[in-house]
């Protein structure tokens, strides 16, 4: 079967009109009689696409649009709206909670059919557009802008950025989102007795600087090149644009930084609870899967103590011990300040 569809109508002959069509173009349907079990469906079937009625008992299309619209799970999916001809006006506030159509009732097959094909195409371009390339990032931004995109694309440029060299710092005001197609990035705080903490780690492929950005606010952390970097800057008004424009847009960006919160509980808890060289363990393990994106068994991570030791939160000279002790037990060998992981099994199985 083709994508999978959610039809939600209170109305039976509707609902299973609606169903058929789509079967006989080769979709995939699930069907729901109310708005109530419409959330539902969505949240455990993750369809590709929703086509909603608007006027039903208990919760309306309105309604459902606005539960799915505040579910990072289900923010993404196209949504589009059934209303009969006299309830055209009130379109305008479905399109503003975030719809992406609507369709009129009575309908012709092929109005149904082309309309369901136009958004999953856009859906599809927006996936694509996303991909881990500067290419990539001017797809998702097309996509995103439609015909506002050229206006938007002759303010981008990708700038070179050396070893060590700062992008912003903590306390800056926020100017732009970055895009890393080459090199890679740390993210760091600072204490008061001037000691380093590695925030976050981006390598080619990943957005940063975004999280000031959706609070409008300064940088609570410094962001500095790690290995000679591209970075395309994308104006923080254009960003703005593609947030208040596409719902995938927000959606995209509303993962990422759930992710985030969850890398940063894991190690918050890890400095809590786990020994050092658990720690240092860790460290390698999450530097060697962030960088080896190609998963090459003779991959060397090329990382100062320093940074490790920043990872880690610990002294330098507590993180050049513990990679003595994994060396000594074949973990990993290591030359000036390569490291190359022989058994990444046993660093992720580390429990002393």
């Amino acid at each position: 079967m083709g994508k999978k569809i959610l039809v939600i109508d209170d109305n039976l002959e509707m609902r299973e009109n609606i169903a058929e069509i789509l079967e006989l173009a080769n979709y995939q349907t699930i069907t729901a009689e109310d708005g109530k079990k419409g959330v539902a469906a969505a949240k455990a079937e993750n369809p590709d696409l929703i086509i909603c009625d608007v006027m039903m008992p208990e919760l309306d299309g309105y309604g459902v649009l606005h539960i799915l619209s505040k579910d990072p799970s289900t923010l993404g999916i196209p949504f589009i709206f059934l209303t009969a001809k006299s309830e055209v006006v009130d379109m305008r506030k479905g399109m503003s909670l975030g719809a992406d159509d609507y369709i009129t009732k009575p309908f012709e097959e092929t109005d149904l059919l082309d309309a369901v094909e136009m958004r999953l195409k856009k859906s599809e371009a927006m996936k694509a557009g996303a991909s881990r390339t500067i290419s990539g990032v001017q797809g998702f931004m097309a996509s995103a802008t439609g015909k506002v995109f050229e206006q938007v694309t002759k303010n981008h440029r990708t700038k070179h950025y050396s070893l060590k060299e700062h992008i912003f710092r903590e306390g800056d005001s926020p100017i732009y989102l970055y895009f890393l197609s080459k090199g890679k990035i740390k993210t760091f705080k600072m204490n008061e007795d001037g000691k380093e903490y590695i925030t976050g780690l981006f390598n080619a492929g990943d957005f940063f600087g975004y999280t000031a950005l959706l609070e409008h606010a300064n940088y609570t952390d410094s962001a500095q090149v790690i290995d000679d970097a591209e970075v395309l800057l994308i104006p923080k008004d254009d960003f703005y644009h593609l947030m208040g424009s596409n719902t995938e847009v927000i959606s995209s960006f509303i993962k990422l930084l759930a992710d985030n919160i969850h890398q940063k509980e894991e190690q918050l808890i890890e400095l809590a609870y786990s020994s050092v060289r658990k720690r240092v363990a860790n460290a390698l393990v999450q530097v060697y899967e962030k960088y080896n994106a190609e998963h090459r068994e003779d991959f060397t991570i090329s990382l100062g103590r320093e940074d490790l030791a920043s990872i880690v939160g610990t002294a330098t000279e507590t993180v050049i011990r513990a990679l003595s002790e994994f060396k000594e037990d074949g973990y990993i060998a290591s030359k000036g300040r390569d490291i190359k992981v022989l058994d990444i099994q046993a660093l992720k199985n580390y429990r002393f």
